[in-house]
Parts: C-alpha cells; sequence; structure tokens
C-alpha cells in the first residue's frame, strides 16, 4: 500500500513539473513587458500561480468531496466482483458435480450394457430350451399320431381283408 502510495506522489510531482515546464515554454515565447524571471514577465509567474493554487485547491476540494463516493462506488464493484467471482466458483462446482455424476453414469452404463446382454443371452439360451423342448414334444405327438394312425390304417386294413374274405368266402360256397 506504501508502494503505491509512493508511486502516486512520484507521478503527481511529476505531472506538475511537466505542467510548469509547458507553462513556462508558452509564457516564454511571449515578448517580456516588464521585470521577468528566466525571460518571463514576473505578472505571468503570479497569474501561473494563481491558476496553479486554484486547481490544487479544487483538486483538494474535489477529492475531500468525492473521495467516499468513489471509495464506496469501487468497494460496490469489488464486492460485485467477488460475488460475481463466488457465483462462479459455485457454478464451476456444480458442473464438476455434474460432470461427476455423468462419468459414474457412463461408468456404469457399461456395466448395465454387459448385465443386459448376460440377460440376453440367458433369455436366448432359455427360449432356445424351449423351442427345443417344444420340438421334443411336437415331435412326440406326432410320432403318436403317426403311430395312432398307423393303428387306425392297419385295424381299417384288417376290416377291409375280413370283409374282403368273408366276401370271397360267401362267393366261392355260392358258386
Amino acid at each position: 500500500m506504501r508502494k503505491n502510495n509512493c508511486i502516486k506522489s512520484i507521478i503527481s510531482v511529476l505531472a506538475f513539473l511537466a505542467l510548469l515546464a509547458t507553462a513556462a515554454t508558452v509564457f516564454a515565447s511571449a515578448a517580456p513587458a516588464g521585470p521577468t524571471f528566466w525571460g518571463i514577465p514576473t505578472t505571468k509567474w503570479w497569474d501561473l500561480l494563481w491558476r496553479t493554487l486554484n486547481f490544487a485547491v479544487l483538486a483538494i476540494v474535489m477529492a475531500k468531496l468525492l473521495s467516499k463516493p468513489i471509495a464506496n462506488a469501487l468497494k460496490g464493484r469489488q464486492q460485485s466482483i467477488r460475488e460475481e467471482f463466488e457465483d462462479l466458483e459455485d457454478r464451476k462446482a456444480e458442473a464438476d458435480k455434474v460432470y461427476q455424476e455423468y462419468e459414474e453414469k457412463l461408468s456404469s452404463i457399461e456395466q448395465e450394457i454387459d448385465e443386459i446382454i448376460k440377460n440376453a443371452i440367458a433369455q436366448g439360451e432359455a427360449e432356445k430350451e424351449r423351442i427345443i423342448e417344444d420340438g421334443k414334444r411336437a415331435a412326440q405327438d406326432m410320432k403318436r399320431q403317426a403311430e395312432m394312425a398307423i393303428q387306425h390304417e392297419l385295424a381299417e386294413a384288417k376290416l377291409k381283408l375280413r370283409e374282403d374274405v368273408a366276401n370271397r368266402l360267401l362267393f366261392w360256397r355260392k358258386s
């Protein structure tokens, strides 16, 4: 803080000296009309002195009157920047939290995908077994139906054969 005040003081003194040098140069270019000091009329020096004092008094009054409002405005701005920074920090923390949640979801999604694939394979195997069992049952049913059809055809064939034999015996006896 002291370093800043020292630097401000040095800058103020240099600015004042630059102003004085500029004024001296301007006044020196005019033709002297009375007593002079460094080639500049003393009336001009007094005029410069009064103007400089006037400016210094105005600057001091302005600094006294405006120092608190300017300081308050700067403090308010500093506070708003601090609050905005804290808000940004909070939003960053929230974004990091959301990011971590999504990272966890992504890592768990791979496990879920593996589980889904395993479940699908297990269901596929169970369906395969069910289809095989259904096929075996259907084959057994078809085999039973075929056997029944064979038995039925055999019974019909025997019946026809008996009728045929009976008809031939009757026909043979009649003849």
